[in-house]
């Protein structure tokens, strides 16, 4: 009876907890938008001439389909190139059931270069940190500046340089430096 009783209370406890918890503490992921280079699987239902296996988003941001043609897919979200499809197949098809699964997410990626101990390109499959994306990188190696790190973010114009400080973000005064990484940034380590 006791342990009824406690179960209860703390169901209660934590549906209170739920109900009462501003919704700024959610943290809302961000929506996928593919690009060039991701590879997708598109599936009409029941209309396999229409399906495809393996797509290329192409650098130019388009895919090609059966009887549907070029379609733009970069910038899109997968249920957005869902309405997209289903809209050019109801040409031939009576209310086409479509389905856009992202495969393989190529075109978000970061790179890191200079002074660590494998530069390279890196997936962004999950939200990663400069720190997470230095380690990923398997460290500084022994000519590492880790001070002067700098985050290179977007392009042309538009292209700003966000600083790093190891020293700082370690010992907890910098934290706000350790920013979440976005597809495209390079991290610099000189």
């Amino acid at each position: 009876m006791i342990k009824s009783v406690a179960k209860i209370l703390t169901i209660a406890i934590c549906l209170s907890f739920i109900v009462v918890c501003p919704r700024s503490w959610a943290v809302e992921p961000e929506v996928y938008r593919m690009g060039p280079g991701d590879i997708l699987e598109v599936v009409v239902w029941k209309e396999d001439r229409l399906s495809r296996n393996d797509i290329l988003v192409r650098p130019d941001g388009r895919i090609s389909l059966p009887m549907v043609d070029d379609i733009i897919a970069a910038g899109l979200t997968p249920m957005e190139l869902k309405e997209t499809i289903a809209k050019s197949a109801g040409r031939f098809v009576q209310r086409p059931m479509v389905y856009v699964i992202v495969r393989e997410p190529r075109s978000h990626s970061y790179s890191v270069i200079g002074n660590v101990r494998s530069p390279g390109r890196f997936p962004l499959e999950q939200p990663t940190t400069v720190l997470q994306g230095i380690a990923e990188a398997e460290g500084f190696n022994e000519w590492a500046h880790k001070n002067d790190v700098v985050i290179l973010r977007g392009s042309g114009q538009q292209q700003t340089r966000l600083n790093f400080s190891f020293s700082e973000v370690l010992s907890g005064k910098g934290l706000d430096q350790n920013v979440t990484l976005k597809p495209g940034d390079t991290i610099i380590v000189p």
